[in-house]
């Protein structure tokens, strides 16, 4: 079962830096947003990042990299710290640091941008903050691996990221503050990133340990 965790910290610090980097920067983040104001204060999220569909700031393009590290409220901090932290890892051990680094981030970028095309689409003004769509990128890859790289996930965690697919669509279109778009894009675009990474870029060797 690759998705159960039971490394030290030491050995998680060691053998997923990306991960753990990308964790301490949404608490970070968090910190730094609540003593100035509050992470449910939209005008708070607005000035450290998050991203709006309405001129002048659907033209900051760089939102839709910031808004990744930045939370409404702990839970939506825990929850998604909590994935991150669980699921993650066996992902950059495959790819490696900077290839999973690129996946997360450009998985979380379409997500945004195809929310934002949507929200736009349906006249929608809409602030958007969270690591979701990364995430769902994440889950993207594992659903590529699932399907087309079978030999390398064991059934259990195959049948494990379906139930959590499952779930996750139940979710994204029963809760109204979830963008469902962004989860979908974030998806879609975690699947086709993770194809093109194992054909154009050179994976590390897998060594046990």
């Amino acid at each position: 079962m690759i998705f159960l965790r039971n490394e030290n910290w030491r050995s998680y610090l060691r053998y997923y830096p990306v991960t753990c980097l990308i964790l301490l920067a949404n608490v970070v983040m968090h910190l730094i947003v609540f003593w100035n104001g509050g992470s449910q204060d939209n005008r708070v999220l607005l000035r450290f990042g998050a991203l709006l569909n309405m001129p002048p700031y659907s033209e900051e393009l760089w939102r839709n990299v910031t808004s990744m590290f930045l939370h409404s409220g702990f839970d939506h901090l825990f929850f998604n710290c909590f994935a991150i932290l669980i699921f993650a890892p066996p992902l950059e051990r495959w790819l490696g640091p900077s290839r999973y680094l690129l996946l997360y981030l450009l998985s979380g970028i379409v997500g945004n941008v195809l929310s934002t095309a949507y929200y736009n689409s349906i006249s929608q003004p809409t602030l958007s903050v969270g690591a979701s769509g990364a995430i769902y990128g994440i889950y993207g890859a594992f659903l590529y691996i699932s399907l087309l790289q079978r030999q390398i996930i064991d059934e259990a965690s195959r049948k494990t990221l379906y139930v959590l697919l499952i779930m996750g669509v139940i979710l994204s279109f029963t809760r109204t503050e979830v963008s469902w778009m962004g989860h979908l894009g974030g998806l879609l675009g975690g699947f086709f990133i993770y194809g093109l990474i194992i054909r154009l870029l050179k994976l590390p060797r897998q060594n046990k340990s």
